[in-house]
């Protein structure tokens, strides 16, 4: 079986649900090739896409949050949004990809390779099944317009959501957001820590602001590290923000306590080895520490999608948070105290999220592939 999995660079949560797959597919001796669908419109096209939205989300968060809303209220089945038609102008060179190169079926863990995708099963240009993943907590905007085979959603609560917007009820496999095979090992924070050189008898608390160190986490760290006791460390994972990442080593790169990082491909390893976690509410990464049955605080969320997941998580028991800093930091002290607090969070963790869910895609994509052999 050869699988293409689809995505397109605007956040790491769409390629790291991608990249789950391709590592599952391939564990099982198959193969997989996993895309930025852009560049196949060349690099400047693809750096376009990307820049634009993160100079979006992290300069102006306001307008993205107002577009989202703008997007929920236009969205409909029985009209096709300028986002149809703007994947669309990918087509051609998608339909060129497929010709020159052999793929038994498709996945996409984002919005656009699936309109692109709907576009061409339309116009009699596609041949193999798709199969859409979908990263957030709720069905955003213009999932409706597209024509997948089929959408494996977060969580069986959804469904009514994505049936709401048109999408048929026997479409939808509630199996929840594919994590890395890292994230599904049992935790244990004495080898994590002894992997990563940390102190045994220390409380660690763990803070990411995602591949593109979204909010005001140099504030928050700040005044989380004001509030450090002794025998307590804070890292922080600035993902691809250098910027911030300078501006926090400048300012408390001289503690002990505070270890800053950048990117990193350890993160399953930062969080079996935290006491707490503070994270901006994005699907994936709420998910990856929920899997690992980490203690979350939820901080600031971009506007739009990681509202609903922070409303979802908080709503089920799996995570707290608070408006200001204070509150968050205050938050993450209580669940360090509170072992029950602490043990209540992690069984709501495990009622929800579904550890299975990329073995369950996998045997989807053998039964497609099956089929149309």
């Amino acid at each position: 079986m050869k699988v293409l999995i689809l995505s397109c660079d605007t956040g790491e949560g769409h390629n790291s649900a991608g990249r789950a797959v391709k590592e599952f597919v391939e564990k099982q001796g198959d193969q997989a090739v996993m895309l930025d669908m852009m560049l196949l419109k060349g690099k400047r096209v693809s750096r376009a896409v990307s820049q634009t939205y993160i100079n979006v989300v992290k300069g102006v968060p306001g307008l993205f949050g107002f577009v989202y809303k703008l997007g929920g209220l236009i969205s409909s089945p029985k009209r096709k949004s300028p986002v149809y038609f703007a994947c669309a102008l990918v087509a051609k060179s998608l339909r060129r990809y497929l010709e020159e190169n052999d793929f038994d079926v498709i996945v996409t863990p984002h919005l656009y390779p699936a309109e692109t995708l709907t576009y061409m099963k339309r116009k009699g240009w596609l041949a193999q099944s798709v199969v859409a993943v979908c990263t957030d907590y709720t069905c955003i905007p213009f999932w409706e317009e597209t024509d997948c085979d089929y959408y494996v959603i977060p969580h069986e609560d959804l469904r009514g959501e994505f049936t709401d917007r048109g999408i048929p009820q026997e479409k939808l496999l509630p199996w929840g957001i594919p994590v890395r095979l890292a994230f599904l090992e049992r935790p244990d924070r004495v080898q994590a820590r002894k992997n990563l050189g940390l102190a045994m008898d220390h409380r660690i608390y763990l803070v990411m602001g995602g591949s593109m160190g979204f909010g005001m986490i140099q504030i928050f760290v700040l005044e989380l590290a004001r509030r450090l006791m002794e025998k307590e460390e804070i890292i922080v994972i600035c993902g691809n923000n250098q910027k911030l990442k300078d501006r926090l080593a400048q300012e408390l790169g001289g503690r002990e306590s505070v270890k800053i990082l950048g990117y990193t491909d350890q993160v399953a390893d930062y969080m079996a080895a935290c006491d707490v976690i503070f994270t901006k509410p994005g699907g994936l990464s709420s998910t990856e520490a929920a899997v690992r049955h980490i203690p979350i605080v939820h901080t600031k969320p971009i506007p739009g999608c990681e509202n609903r997941n922070l409303e979802f998580f908080q709503s089920r028991g799996m995570s707290v948070g608070r408006r200001s800093f204070f509150g968050q930091v205050k938050a993450g002290r209580k669940l360090l105290e509170k072992e029950k607090l602490r043990q209540d969070m992690i069984q709501a963790q495990e009622r929800n999220v579904k550890p299975d869910s990329v073995n369950k895609i996998y045997g989807l994509l053998r039964e497609l592939t099956q089929l149309q052999g």
